[in-house]
């Protein structure tokens, strides 16, 4: 899911018909309660859900106390159209269960991050047999409204430091409600892809590379889908927000940090910039804990992270060699990854 800010190309006139009637009567009063508008103005589409699940749509409001908020209505489609061609019936339901699990995390997750990982605020909600909304706060409206398909060093950084926050805002937390394992590529939840995996060595260890990271000491949450697209730049460019908390769950924090840095670096800045920016990433944890007083083993947690880094590059590696072999991604520096946690393996 792209940011709430972000526009997509196709006429806005061609897709507004059928965003309004998409939006139900019952789910505008819930808007107009919860935000205590006298009406509801325009409806701007954004961008349709992944595989045709929905939309997403900024909702302007009359006579609120702010001029807009953002409506994920989420509709269960008759048909399914992937646009690589998953879908299965563990597909879809993998796709509900998200949804359900995201709303749950704005309900009651969400009010614990601050202005070091800030996320839309919760407005509202409201769920029948087919179709779901999920009203939040138009980071728009905050500031919150640059979007970058690139990054400089600075803006890695900015996004690193979000997730290290993240991280350690739910540090030891139980996920209760959210998915036991977060990140949507997770072994268990994709076992298509699993099956459809080149025999090798990597397909071999699979398991076992799933079993290094879930049996770590030092679990948090996880973000799930820690992709650029779903950061949102201030304007003055000193902050960031994130978005899409679909895949939200317990996990190592490698998992947001290598999947991350893959969303929004090439392979050789992957190389070249790894040592600063995952030191970067551990000092900004490092100062999280000890601004809260965490009772933690901050050395025994960074090396035990640092070895898992590897590791959870490799786990990604292992989804997108089932679902896209000739991902661009599968570079050298992902073989590199590779290599080191076969290594690991071999050694325990």
């Amino acid at each position: 899911m792209a940011p709430f800010f972000l526009c997509n190309s196709f006429s806005l006139i061609s897709c507004l018909k059928p965003s309004l009637k998409a939006m139900r009567s019952s789910f505008k009063e819930v808007i107009l309660k919860s935000t205590l508008a006298q009406g509801i103005g325009q409806l701007d589409p954004i961008q349709e859900l992944w595989s045709g699940y929905g939309k997403i749509i900024r909702v302007n409001l009359l006579g609120a106390s702010v001029p807009s908020v953002v409506a994920k209505n989420i509709i269960l489609p008759k048909s399914a159209h992937h646009p690589r061609g998953w879908d299965t019936n563990a597909s879809h339901q993998r796709k509900i269960k998200s949804y359900e699990i995201e709303l749950e995390w704005y309900k009651h997750y969400s009010q614990q991050c601050d202005k070091k990982c800030r996320v839309p605020n919760f407005v509202s909600s409201e769920i029948d047999e087919e179709e779901q909304l999920i009203v939040l706060e138009d980071l728009n409206v905050i500031g919150f409204s640059l979007q970058k398909v690139e990054l400089n060093k600075y803006e890695v950084k900015q996004c690193l430091e979000w997730l290290a926050n993240f991280h350690g805002t739910f540090l030891n937390v139980k996920p209760e409600g959210l998915w036991d394992v977060g990140t949507y590529w997770h072994l268990s939840t994709r076992q298509d892809e699993f099956n459809v995996m080149k025999e090798g060595v990597l397909k071999e260890n699979a398991f076992r590379i799933d079993e290094l990271l879930s049996a770590c000491k030092y679990k948090t949450f996880v973000h799930g889908d820690a992709k650029v697209a779903n950061f949102c730049f201030s304007i003055r460019g000193n902050n960031v927000a994130a978005v899409d908390f679909q895949y939200v769950g317990g996990g190592c924090g490698m998992k947001d940090v290598a999947y991350f840095l893959g969303s929004c670096l090439n392979e050789s800045q992957c190389s070249k910039w790894e040592v600063e920016l995952l030191e970067s990433y551990f000092n900004s944890l490092r100062v999280k804990l000890e601004s809260e007083s965490a009772n933690v083993n901050f050395d025994e947690l960074e090396e035990e992270w640092r070895k898992l880094y590897p590791v959870a590059w490799t786990d990604f590696s292992r989804f997108l060699y089932g679902w896209v072999p000739a991902h661009q991604k599968l570079n050298a520096y992902s073989k590199e990854m590779e290599d080191e946690t076969l290594a690991l393996l071999f050694r325990h």
